[in-house]
């Protein structure tokens, strides 16, 4: 039965023996300041003579002080050295934000001009497109060739005369309009016409 409990015993032993340990450790620290390079020092030794009283944070016996840096002289200049002193500038205008701003204004209107310039492009090679199948149409009507269309029903019919002569004048139409110079964008429409 005493063999169950060895484990647990000597758990319990390693750990009261730690935490001596660790209280032990932190009881000889007891010196804390802030050496020459800026960094903490924990020591149960005091600090090196010539260490100002202001990097002293804690010495034995568990008081902590707490220095506040001095004021600089500067502070205690006359009124007249502080009148020449310069004045910050008044709040409200940042030169960075305003810069960043007009940098964003300026790619949001390099932006909107890539746009309507991809727009026009497109709508020219519509129009291209267009005006290229109006030719082919226009060029098979001359041709004098039966041609037959595909009525509401789905049925099949061929063009007469009078048919034909529409079909010619709606070619005629869409080469007139598709064909020409690129119309001049409206103003109120912001582009081209679609």
């Amino acid at each position: 039965m005493s063999s169950r409990h060895t484990p647990l015993s000597f758990l319990r032993a390693v750990a009261l023996a730690t935490c001596a340990t660790l209280a032990c450790g932190s009881a000889m620290a007891q010196w804390l300041w802030i050496d020459s390079a800026g960094n903490k020092v924990f020591s149960d030794t005091a600090p090196p003579p010539g260490t100002p009283d202001k990097n002293i944070l804690r010495k034995p016996g568990g008081r902590v002080e707490v220095k506040l840096p001095e004021a600089p002289a500067a502070a205690e200049a006359p009124p007249a050295a502080a009148a020449s002193a310069p004045v910050p500038k008044a709040p409200g205008k940042d030169d960075q934000l305003e810069a960043k701003k007009k940098l964003a204004d300026k790619q949001a209107e390099e932006a909107a001009a890539a746009k309507k310039k991809a727009e026009t492009e497109q709508y020219a090679k519509a129009r291209a497109e267009n005006c290229e199948r109006a030719k082919k149409a226009k060029a098979t009507l001359d041709s004098g060739i039966r041609m037959a269309t595909t009525n509401a029903k789905g049925e099949r019919e061929v063009l007469d005369d009078k048919g034909r002569a529409a079909e010619i004048k709606r070619a005629d139409d869409l080469i007139r309009s598709e064909c020409g110079p690129l119309p001049a964008p409206a103003k109120a429409a912001g582009g081209p016409a679609n």
